[in-house]
């Protein structure tokens, strides 16, 4: 069972993302040809920047769509760690690196919660993440009383706006690093042909020894780590802590992930997909900002943009599942 497992989990990164290549590919020519200041190195250089946070999160949202669960705590949980790591500085007065280490666990533990309930309590993931994110999002108004907390301390940041070597963006150091790592667990190690075999079908993973609760505690643990860290990079982009800055962040994240070709009936997906997905909607809303439309109009093409994408989905496995039956 394994070793069937081992063999057909592994994406083909050209193959699989095809068709969101082209359509990034088309995206890039349409919003040129629209603006001339898109291809500027200032503003490619923004567009990374910008999807480098909602990439954070999306790499955790692949593991647990893979998975075969939803997340709807990612949002909350970087507006909450962000603003509690900013107000444990300035308002608390803790050490910058205390304070970091405490905003990062407390986004870890709501991770490691979650993980646990949906885990042994067979609760579905949508509902009980859903009920965290109001936690959340309560914890981070009720710490702040709803007011943004101004932060000066120049090491804190720098860490969402510093560069290295005076040319590539922290923020973008950090995407690039947790691409090569969660890539890495997710095609190279025993971890990844875990989460593929639990989604792609749950009663084998069983019966053939897998650890099910084990991975899913880890997989949403690594999903709220990620999340805090995000909240951190933001609040110190921001030089504030918001409690509202979090919102429609779940969103992005799934749209990348869905659009990068990852099946919300769970035990298919990429890395590479979701980081292009991630490109798309980065430069979507680039392009609409370049252009001038107003941000009310981005969240209506965002929606149709996730329910095009779903519907696709649906068909493209409806379609396979035809194509296997008449074989």
């Amino acid at each position: 069972m394994r070793n069937r497992i081992e063999k057909s989990k592994v994406p083909h990164i050209i193959s699989d993302n095809i068709g969101i290549m082209v359509v990034l590919l088309i995206l890039c020519i349409i919003v040129s040809l629209a603006t001339d200041k898109f291809l500027t190195s200032g503003n490619i250089i923004s567009v990374l920047r910008q999807i480098s946070i909602n990439t954070y999160i999306a790499l955790g949202m692949t593991l647990i769509i893979i998975l075969g669960h939803i997340d709807l705590t990612v949002g909350a949980v970087v507006a909450m760690c962000g603003t509690l790591t900013v107000g444990f500085i300035v308002n608390q007065g803790l050490p910058v690196e205390l304070a970091i280490i405490g905003g990062v666990l407390l986004g870890v533990l709501f991770g490691f919660i979650n993980g646990v309930i949906v885990s042994t309590f067979k609760v579905p993931s949508f509902i009980i993440t859903m009920a965290m994110m109001n936690v959340a999002n309560g914890i981070a108004y009720v710490y702040s009383g709803g007011q943004s907390t101004r932060i000066t301390d120049g090491f804190f940041i720098s860490i969402g706006t510093g560069y290295l070597f005076s040319l590539i963006p922290l923020p973008v150091l950090y995407m690039i690093l947790l691409i090569i790592v969660i890539s890495f667990l997710l095609v190279k190690t025993r971890f990844g042909v875990y989460v593929y075999a639990i989604g792609g079908n749950r009663e084998a993973a069983r019966l053939s020894g897998i650890p099910i609760r084990k991975i899913e505690i880890i997989v949403f643990t690594l999903s709220g780590l990620l999340s805090a860290f995000a909240g951190l990079v933001l609040a110190s982009r921001m030089y504030s802590g918001q409690p509202s800055v979090g919102n429609g962040y779940e969103m992005d994240a799934i749209a990348a992930c869905v659009l990068g070709g990852t099946s919300m009936a769970g035990g298919k997906g990429s890395i590479s997909g979701t980081v292009l997905g991630a490109m798309v909607i980065g430069i979507i809303s680039n392009g609409l900002n370049l252009i001038g439309v107003s941000s009310y109009w981005q969240l209506i093409v965002k929606g149709i943009i996730i329910a095009t994408a779903v519907i696709l989905d649906s068909q493209k496995e409806k379609f396979k599942r035809n194509a296997i039956i008449r074989k």
